[in-house]
């Protein structure tokens, strides 16, 4: 046990009173020529929030003087919630006028002053604020005659930012900017800061993806040591790695991808075993070859955590040259690859598995959309340009389906929702939104990824080797009953709720399927679940139905999967010896952690384009008419989502020809004197009132 898992121990106990840090160094025997160290570690405790300091200098664990550390989520009305780093507290309320210059993303110490009885929620007041979040914040300038000030983009920051004269630095009202903080807020006095960028009028082409890119802080640039050390990594692979690795050169290997890939992480290949099984090949670049561990690029990698997918551009994880580059698994050229060979039976089940360093050479680029065309609909013209394939492609089908199968039975949750694929012109603008497809080869790629991601954590796991797996918790008892209850509304009930399996809920979509009310429930119950993450402890994959997970399959977009690939290598090299195993013991976490935080925060920015995008497109199309499906009912209006995943609200102030009462129980507003109904899943012609791209908001009204 370390001396910071003893001061905290030693702080839990029920006879522990604050103590003086001189009283700790008594207790704890420490020596004269380590106090300065125990001291600095009491500082580094206590800035992590892990133990706090009162005003009379005594040291404490927070959950024993009534405080509570976690994270301030601001909300556009001015109060907050903190979400406690202890994962059993449930989140506290903070009303505006207790948080105390915090904002949103503050890591912050809270005080709790109301217990929460009959469900309400505990409310509490900031008492102190551990780390800033926000050093920087983007946000569009308003001149007066003598200051500025910055609207924040981010509505959870509820405060304008005060810009004093000096500090404008040529911005103009009507600017997207970026402002330095200079005075953080107290308790009645908004922030200060000073104009360090300008990043181009509100509404001009480029600006607003711009704005997103520095708002999420994502950078586009490489630091000038990384792209120094992605140049030197020559083209051409040495004959000794080539002779050291099992050559698969000649066998049918291909890669299957979207049209617009450019960073092909993953290669297949199959067969067929006298014995009547499949042996799969899922071949994976092997970036660690080229990206060593401390290196400038590792280090970059690491920072970034994953490739961040934008509506108009990739902001890559590795430089070009890289992901684009030697590591891609591109057609026609040698590529250094990590393969697990596993031979899978008629049911579905791993009897044998090999986990190889590899040579391939990738036989062709297949794009998702023909090779669907091909085994969908027989397509003559695309069975004769891939004959010499045909036999596999075929092969792969059949074993995707008899690994979906196997998934299913056990309880696999599969979220069938509709993704906008969003299609720009040469500026940037929207001219055409319409659902993604998933279809047969896009399924074939994810079974066959899901399948090598299962097998590599539970071989690692019975290794005992220290591990980055992908976890997904067991939901909340409280949200799934009031999922419960919600659903009640449909007539669909679980069982079981006490320690839900995910069976249950998997047995419910198909229920729903082709219903009017499948997206909200879907919606609902993807709400209920918690959020998958990275751990370097093992947990099982609730979402999944899996005992063991991990990512594997593309290391040229995220650090976790690169982590693991080095691991992999090292055991199955015999190099992983105490001391290497003892330092992964202290690094995964942080690998873990790191990769979680910038996985949320591309997935953010991700939606957030498309947002946009979406607000964009309809902003273009004011007065037309749309057929869409009520998506949900609240208070103040109605939701309504039209084929291509668009969603607009209809204001309860819209609906004139009665007065419609709110049913709260069965989502839907009631016609007093028409009883006319309008609830969730209820197909309805809406048109287009407003788009507000700066609020990301549609409005549409009913139309008969």
């Amino acid at each position: 046990m370390s001396t910071k898992e003893k001061i905290v121990q030693f702080m839990r106990e029920e006879a522990y009173k604050p103590m003086l840090k001189e009283e700790l160094v008594r207790i704890f025997e420490i020596a004269d020529n380590e106090v300065k160290d125990f001291y600095k570690l009491l500082d580094t405790m206590e800035k992590e929030g892990t133990i706090i300091k009162t005003r009379n200098d005594r040291y404490g664990v927070p959950e024993r003087m009534n405080l509570v550390v976690g994270t301030l989520q601001g909300h556009p009305r001015g109060y907050g919630f903190v979400v406690p780093d202890n994962k059993d507290i449930k989140d506290i309320f903070i009303p505006s006028q207790d948080l105390n210059g915090a904002l949103h993303g503050d890591r912050v110490v809270a005080r709790v002053i109301s217990r929460g009885f009959g469900g309400k929620r505990e409310e509490g007041e900031i008492i102190r604020i551990l780390e800033r979040a926000n050093k920087t914040i983007v946000g569009t300038f308003e001149k007066s005659k003598h200051f500025g000030f910055v609207i924040p983009d981010d509505n959870r920051i509820s405060m304008d930012v005060f810009i004093p004269k000096a500090e404008i630095n040529g911005a103009k009202t009507n600017q997207k900017v970026v402002v330095e903080i200079t005075k953080w807020p107290e308790k009645r006095r908004n922030p200060e800061g000073r104009i360090i960028e300008i990043l181009g009028y509100k509404g001009d082409v480029g600006t607003d993806i711009l704005a997103i890119i520095k708002k999420y802080g994502l950078t586009e640039e490489f630091p000038e040591k990384v792209l120094r050390e992605a140049d030197s990594i020559p083209e051409e692979i040495p004959e000794e790695e080539i002779n050291r690795r099992l050559d698969l050169r000649d066998k049918n290997i291909f890669t299957i991808d979207g049209i617009d890939a450019k960073d092909l992480d993953d290669a297949v290949s199959i067969e067929r075993l006298e014995n009547g099984n499949f042996k799969l090949g899922v071949h994976i670049a092997d970036v660690t070859y080229y990206v060593k561990e401390r290196s400038h690029l590792d280090k970059e990698a690491l920072k970034r955590g994953t490739s961040v997918y934008l509506v108009d551009r990739v902001i890559p994880m590795l430089p070009r040259k890289l992901s684009n580059g030697v590591c891609s698994l591109n057609p026609g050229v040698p590529r250094l690859t990590l393969s697990v060979f596993m031979e899978i039976d008629k049911y579905g089940r791993v009897v044998d598995h090999e986990i190889v360093e590899s040579i391939i050479q990738s036989k062709e680029r297949l794009v998702y959309t023909d090779i669907s065309n091909l085994l969908e609909n027989n397509d003559e013209e695309l069975k004769k340009r891939y004959s010499h394939i045909l036999e596999d492609l075929k092969a792969m089908e059949e074993l995707c389906n008899i690994l979906r199968k196997k998934r299913e039975n056990r309880g696999s949750i599969d979220f069938d929702f509709d993704e906008a694929k969003i299609i720009l012109d040469e500026n940037g603008k929207p001219i055409d939104i319409k659902k993604a497809e998933r279809r047969i080869a896009n399924r074939i790629i994810e079974e066959f990824m899901l399948v090598c991601n299962e097998t590599v954590a539970e071989y690692m796991y019975w290794s005992q080797t220290p591990f980055v797996y992908r976890i997904h918790e067991d939901p909340d008892e409280e949200k799934i009953n009031e999922f419960n209850k919600f659903i009640h509304n449909f007539g669909y009930h679980l069982k079981g709720i006490q320690q839900i399996h995910p069976k249950e809920l998997q047995n419910l979509l198909k229920k729903v399927e082709g219903t009017k009310e499948e997206t909200v429930i879907n919606t609902l119950m993807l709400r209920s679940l918690k959020k998958a993450r990275y751990s370097a402890e093992p947990d099982s994959h609730f979402g999944l139905a899996a005992r063991y997970y991990c990512h594997f399959t593309s290391p040229i977009r995220r650090y976790p999967d690169l982590q693991i690939h080095r691991i992999i290598k090292a055991f199955i090299n015999g190099e992983l010896k105490g001391g290497k195993i003892e330092k992964l013991k202290k690094k995964l976490p942080h690998v873990a952690e790191q990769s979680s935080i910038r996985e949320r925060i591309a997935d953010e920015a991700e939606r957030e384009t498309e947002d946009l995008k979406k607000v964009e497109y309809m902003s273009e199309r004011l007065g037309k008419i749309y057929e869409g499906i009520i998506s949900g009912v609240m208070p103040f209006g109605i939701f309504v989502e039209l084929d291509n995943t668009i969603e607009g609200l209809v204001h309860i102030s819209t609906l004139v020809d009665d007065y419609y009462i709110y049913d709260e129980f069965n989502h839907s507003f009631i016609g007093e004197r028409t009883k006319k109904t309008y609830k969730i899943g209820d197909v309805v012609k809406v048109k287009v009132m407003k788009a507000d791209i700066d609020k990301r908001e549609i409005d549409f009204i009913f139309v008969e």
